[in-house]
């Protein structure tokens, strides 16, 4: 697992209980897998076809700073497939798992194209 980008936990970030409101951390997860795809398979066609199941594991507060991870896990025809950790960049708790976030590669009327790529051509750092 790689981890690719930080955010500071601000007051718009929080839900009613004054910690960080898991919808803002789907958000940035969503924002940062699909960017990571896109890399990966060296095309912004990309779009969110499926997230398993999240697990909220812990919770982070104003001001903590937390990392997201992402995993490579496979390569289909038309699709990417990644896992994911976010933790406390600090005291390295985790604080959501997901282990699995499908994309899809797609055409200009959105629907599901080949991107090309294999396990021989595909730009990964190391396959984990």
């Amino acid at each position: 697992m790689k981890f690719y980008s930080r955010k500071l936990i601000k007051p718009g970030d929080l839900n009613a209980r004054n910690t960080l409101f898991g919808g803002a951390l789907l958000r940035w997860i969503d924002e940062e897998a699909g960017i990571y795809a896109m890399t990966k398979l060296e095309s912004n066609s990309v779009v969110t076809k499926y997230i398993s199941e999240i697990n909220f594991v812990s919770s982070a507060n104003q001001g903590d700073v937390i990392e997201i991870g992402l995993g490579f896990k496979s390569v289909g025809r038309t699709s990417i497939t990644f896992s994911c950790v976010v933790r406390n960049l600090f005291t390295k708790q985790v604080i959501i798992e997901i282990d699995n976030i499908v994309f899809v590669h797609v055409d200009k009327a959105g629907k599901a194209k080949p991107h090309g790529k294999t396990l021989d051509n595909i730009p990964l750092e190391k396959i984990v």
